[in-house]
């Protein structure tokens, strides 16, 4: 690691959440996915995020080990699936994902989504229980709109820690972003590439050409200034270091002001099972 990169390992935090992170959705071969995260973390990211559904929490786990940084270090998230939200499933398959992930806790357990066996009470009572016995540090939510919040802070007595939603210059998720700010919660963003279109948009482009970088640093620089942790996916050592080095730029207020103009709207990701009033 370079003397600059250590100057700035795991990069900005918000209340002790690195606000870029290695997002592992679709990286399911083991031996790939175990590299790209020990590569991560010898790069300088400290915040990994997994999920039950993605299959390959044992491979981030061996990841982790593999890599010379203590678990103390990092910030690790992973996501109870949507089958498993009844209050004895959210315990038995988040000990199950520690075992996987050979960890004896997380920094971050989530709801992945409010949908099928979700409860509010029924599951977020299980993740409190969770968080009481040490097992998970801070109770998050994903793919939430801002009635699930309301609720999920009423079961809880307290806003839940963090959001996980896509977003990205294509979906700004405006409303989210002013209900985050007001009521204290991290938005943290995935897909936040929208899966490769922020190379075909012509403003960040633009911009990117102006400061010899990539389109992708571009959109998690953009993230970053809007106070939103982004946790893009990758596989390949280039785009995992070409993610990192979107921490070394600095848009302009104007170049700022380009983006939030950006009128399209790309959901990317929006399940059957998604919630009815999903979108902006």
């Amino acid at each position: 690691m370079s003397d600059q990169q250590q100057q700035r390992v795991g990069g900005p935090e918000s209340r002790g959440m690195p606000m870029l992170g290695l997002g592992t959705w679709q990286n399911d071969d083991p031996d790939q996915c175990a590299e790209t995260v020990a590569t991560a973390l010898e790069t300088g990211y400290r915040h990994i995020d997994t999920a039950q559904a993605y299959r390959n929490e044992d491979a981030v786990g061996e990841g982790i080990e593999r890599a010379a940084v203590d678990r103390e270090d990092v910030f690790l998230a992973t996501k109870v699936w949507i089958d498993n939200l009844g209050h004895d499933d959210v315990i038995t398959t988040t000990e199950d994902s520690l075992d996987r992930l050979g960890v004896d806790y997380v920094d971050l357990l989530y709801v992945h989504w409010p949908a099928r066996e979700y409860d509010a009470e029924e599951t977020l009572g299980a993740f409190e229980q969770l968080r009481n016995e040490g097992l998970v540090e801070r109770i998050g939510v994903s793919n939430f709109e801002p009635e699930h919040l309301d609720q999920a802070t009423e079961v809880l007595g307290e806003q839940p820690f963090a959001n996980q939603v896509e977003m990205h210059p294509l979906l700004q998720q405006r409303e989210l972003q002013r209900y985050t700010e007001d009521n204290g919660v991290e938005l943290v963003a995935y897909s936040p590439l929208a899966r490769g279109q922020v190379f075909e948009v012509d403003e960040l482009t633009t911009i990117a050409e102006r400061h010899s970088v990539s389109e992708a640093q571009v959109s998690l620089a953009w993230l970053r200034e809007k106070g939103v942790t982004a946790i893009p996916k990758a596989t390949g050592e280039d785009h995992v270091v070409d993610n990192w080095q979107s921490l070394d730029l600095e848009l302009s207020d104007e170049e700022v002001d380009t983006i939030d103009g950006i009128e399209e709207t790309d959901r990317r990701v929006h399940p059957d099972f998604a919630p009815e009033a999903w979108g902006e």
